[in-house]
């Protein structure tokens, strides 16, 4: 057996106790910081999760959800019954996508009522284009919603004005 001492002076052994208290207490203070870090939400997702698609009621409400995402619009939408159909084709397969990239689902209401309202943008950033937006309520709730544009350079978005 083999045994090996070093000799360190009071002074180098408190040296190097302070030393590793020192890394200790940072990696600790340094820890929490960088988890809070890691699980705060970006931008995009903490206003995604801020909003909210129950209690829509009214004309105002339905007007207020609509600036949750920024936009300004007419005042008097158009109003209109229509039924989700209870086997969706190609197109409405596509439509119902969009909704799911919104974290909403048609599907659950296939062949149901619905009131969907139609209003006009006023503070899309191409003001030349018409835009539209429109919310489908069921029960107080939004079950769907985009932004489109008709004509030409037609375009179906998110609300948030995503793809």
């Amino acid at each position: 057996m083999f045994i090996c001492t070093l000799r360190a002076t009071t002074l180098k052994l408190f040296g190097v106790i302070f030393l590793g208290a020192a890394l200790l207490v940072g990696l600790l203070v340094a820890a929490p910081a960088r988890a809070e870090a890691e699980a705060a939400p970006s931008a995009a997702e903490a206003a995604e999760s801020t909003v909210t698609f129950d209690k829509v009621k009214t004309n105002e409400d339905r007007i207020r959800f609509l600036s949750q995402f920024g936009w300004t619009v007419s005042e008097t939408p158009e109003e209109e019954e229509v039924r989700i159909p209870a086997e969706f084709d190609r197109v409405f397969a596509g439509y119902n996508e969009i909704q799911k990239r919104q974290g909403l689902d048609l599907s659950k209401y296939a062949g149901r009522k619905v009131m969907r309202y139609t209003y006009a943008v006023t503070n899309y950033p191409d003001a030349e284009k018409k835009v539209y937006a429109t919310v489908i309520v069921y029960r107080n709730r939004v079950i769907g919603g985009d932004l489109c544009a008709p004509g030409r350079d037609s375009f179906v978005l998110q609300l948030n004005g995503e793809k």
